[in-house]
């Protein structure tokens, strides 16, 4: 990993996440006396686990760049080795070159790479692996001066002797951001781009859905480059330097984000079947009442959301279709989702 100039700054949508982690990593390595004082051990590592894309790798960076600790980074499959013995000495080497030149930071990403549940593999590599690891954990004695972050999207797969306290003291969740938190990261990736008026974030926030941090900023990105692609039959090629008023002609516009918007598959969505129905209200027949009962309930408080806040009224949680078979329930719902 890059030592890039990152702070919590940075990072948008992940403030509680942060704050956990400045508690169990920066703490202990700024200051040791305080849980010299309370007489307690301080923790000697630290899960994040979470979908793709949600900022686990960046967050790491960002506790680096504030303690100026010592950083040493593994990506889990790259020390796995088919030569015995090599896995297990890598390890070693790392652990006690951490422990030399403590304060030290070890991020570990894809632990369930080399540390998988030891009772659902076949591989004796992965075994002694695992070993290692717990036993190079156990074998710390820095008082908080090497702590161990580890990432996974599959938190479930690593070994649970790893997760007990005493080696990974907490585990924590990030998770795909809310719309504050989409709105933040938007705000973070389009803070040095020059927006049009009409560039409506707080909207785009709203029907990110599913979008994490990965994909807002390739949002971003996106909409940047719609904006070039634009402008390039305009452009003169063969120019050495590009007029003022032609850069002043490299706006982002609202349309340009909409265009953007439409190419991304929200990364918190691969993982389950997604469809766009293009089911109207005209292809359903008959059922006008249900229709009109669905409109009410689902329709109108999406679309005129702010006379429904005047109104004190809240839009149902949830809605139960019931008849035979073949009657248009499942029909109904994509002309819902359509509208």
């Amino acid at each position: 990993i890059d030592q890039l100039q990152i702070s919590y700054e940075d990072i948008g949508g992940l403030s509680e996440a942060i704050v956990k982690l400045r508690e169990m990593v920066e703490l202990p390595l700024s200051h040791p006396i305080l849980f010299e004082k309370l007489g307690i051990d301080p923790p000697k590592g630290v899960l994040l686990h979470g979908p793709p894309g949600t900022g686990k790798t960046l967050i790491a960076k960002a506790v680096v760049q504030e303690t100026k600790a010592h950083f040493i980074a593994i990506n889990g499959p790259e020390i796995m080795s088919k030569y015995y013995g090599e896995s297990e000495q890598r390890l070693r080497s790392i652990f006690r070159e951490a422990e030399e030149k403590a304060p030290t930071i070890i991020f570990i990403d894809e632990i369930d790479a080399i540390a998988p549940k030891r009772e659902e593999t076949l591989g004796e590599v992965e075994r002694r692996v695992v070993a290692q690891l717990l036993a190079s954990m156990d074998g710390m004695n820095s008082r908080g001066q090497v702590v161990v972050i580890a990432a996974t999207n599959r938190e479930s797969s690593v070994d649970g002797a790893l997760r007990r306290p005493g080696r990974f003291d907490r585990e924590i969740e990030i998770k795909v951001p809310d719309k504050k938190g989409r709105k933040d990261i938007l705000l973070i990736h389009s803070r040095n781009m020059p927006l049009a008026d009409d560039v409506d974030l707080e909207k785009m926030s709203s029907i990110s859905h599913g979008y994490v941090g990965a994909d807002l900023e390739y949002l971003c990105k996106e909409a940047a480059m719609k904006c070039l692609r634009r402008l390039l039959p305009v452009l003169n090629m063969e120019d050495e330097k590009l007029s003022p008023e032609t850069l002043d002609k490299l706006i982002v516009t609202g349309e340009d984000f909409q265009k953007a918007h439409l190419e991304i598959t929200p990364s918190g969505m691969r993982e389950v079947f997604i469809e766009n129905p293009d089911v109207k209200w005209d292809d359903v027949g008959g059922l006008s009442e249900v229709k009109r009962e669905l409109q009410e309930a689902i329709e109108w408080p999406l679309k005129y959301p702010a006379l429904y806040d005047k109104l004190g009224h809240k839009m149902a949680r949830g809605i139960l279709l019931h008849g035979p078979s073949g009657t248009g329930k499942t029909l109904l719902a994509k002309a819902v989702a359509t509208e």
